[in-house]
């Protein structure tokens, strides 16, 4: 697979890489053993980067991918994030940072961290001394780059003169497309962007079903895109992206992944799967090709996103 470089400080990951939030939480009841598998054919079709946090299972997604890597850590690189509470609130205390990060290295059984984030900007607490405490991390040698997530401009920047930010991660897919707007202060800055639920948290997954469909305790019971007002108008979206992928030979969830590749050459979609056959769907979105009428049509089918915002 294509290789990308995220940031200017060495950083160079698969173009498509792993995001394992579902195999711990948000997404329904998970099977260990199938994830275990799903994250190791991921691998096995030349995926090399590999995204968790905390935050997933409160240490059980960590200690799950820790497990599965194991035996091919050093051929992949591995990203973990801070900054949450147990009721989803910023945290981004000084010594919590420490605490977390601490246990995310035992988590994982790693000696080092490839990518650290803060997961969510606090507003309590100044940005940079948050990246100095990270900072710390990195000349311990137990971290390797540095990243922010869900933020906004002026953090980046803030952050950036400390020390250098290596990856953004945002949500950004077809139907959430306000991460653009950071596009320019990144390029600017140099920092390179990992795009998180890049199928629209499954609305572009091809298996789309209404909120009735899913269990009590999974995420998109709160997503906008799934709201009675919304639903069904987002659904023709995808029904009209789902022909033209026919037309390209491909299913709409390559579709969409091929989409982000096309948009910048710093991007790399994290698309989490705990089906191994859905994982190498996904991997063969890098070998689809989109013209430049391709990508016009895309934008007429969804100009601003999805119906109804990500929240």
């Amino acid at each position: 697979m294509q290789q990308r470089a995220l940031g200017q400080q060495g950083l160079t990951v698969a173009a498509i890489g792993y995001g394992a939030m579902g195999t711990a939480i948000g997404y329904g009841p998970a099977d260990e053993t199938e994830s275990i598998a799903a994250i190791r054919k991921a691998h096995e079709l030349g995926v090399t980067h590999f995204d968790t946090a905390e935050m997933y299972g409160w240490g059980a997604g960590e200690r799950l991918l820790g497990a599965a890597l194991a035996p091919i850590r050093d051929e992949v690189t591995i990203a973990t994030k801070f900054g949450f509470t147990p009721r989803f609130e910023p945290d981004s205390r000084l010594d919590h940072i420490r605490e977390v990060v601490d246990a995310s290295l035992r988590n994982l059984d790693v000696d080092c961290i490839d990518v650290l984030y803060q997961h969510v900007h606090d507003p309590r607490v100044p940005v940079e001394e948050v990246v100095g405490v990270m900072k710390e991390y990195v000349d311990a040698g137990k971290v390797r780059y540095l990243g922010l997530s869900n933020t906004d401009a002026e953090s980046i920047r803030r952050a950036h003169a400390v020390h250098p930010i290596s990856v953004l991660q945002a949500e950004y897919s077809l139907f959430a497309r306000d991460t653009e707007a950071l596009l320019p202060t990144i390029e600017e800055l140099g920092i390179g962007l990992v795009a998180y639920s890049p199928l629209a948290r499954g609305f572009l997954s091809g298996a789309v079903r209404p909120r009735s469909g899913y269990g009590a305790d999974d995420f998109r019971q709160y997503v906008g895109w799934w709201a009675p007002e919304n639903y069904d108008a987002n659904v023709r979206i995808v029904d009209d992206l789902t022909r033209l992928a026919a037309e390209k030979g491909a299913a709409l969830s390559q579709l969409a992944i091929a989409w982000l590749l096309a948009r910048r050459d710093h991007i790399v979609p994290i698309p989490g799967s705990r089906n191994p056959g859905r994982v190498a769907e996904n991997v063969a979105s890098a070998d689809l090709i989109l013209t430049e009428a391709d990508l016009a049509r895309i934008d007429e089918l969804a100009p601003t996103g999805g119906f109804g915002g990500r929240a």
